[in-house]
């Protein structure tokens, strides 16, 4: 296949994939709730790294570009996580 040959079209068929591996396979109860929110940032985090590098044209920045870029993303993830986390649950059977 000619179509796979290209970098972008790789990179769109792995977002799909992922895509896929995030809306069935992490929500469908298969895996403690923790587990698989953990597991959705991180498909994320990857994704989002796929398309600031390969559709945002990243990849051939400058090195401190790149840093700054993919700090983000970790900088983002671990606050959301960590906000997530040190979330005290709410026992709706209380409220």
């Amino acid at each position: 296949m000619t179509v796979l040959r290209e970098r972008a079209s790789r990179v769109w068929l792995v977002l799909v994939v992922l895509t896929v591996l995030t809306t069935w396979g992490l929500s469908k109860d298969l895996l403690a709730p923790s587990v698989a929110v953990a597991g959705t940032f991180l498909v994320v985090a990857i994704k989002v790294r796929l398309v600031m590098l390969d559709f945002m044209a990243l990849r051939h920045a400058p090195v401190r570009v790149r840093i700054v870029f993919e700090s983000w993303i970790v900088v983002i993830v671990v606050a959301i996580l960590g906000l997530w986390i040190l979330t005290p649950v709410v026992n709706p059977s209380v409220v």
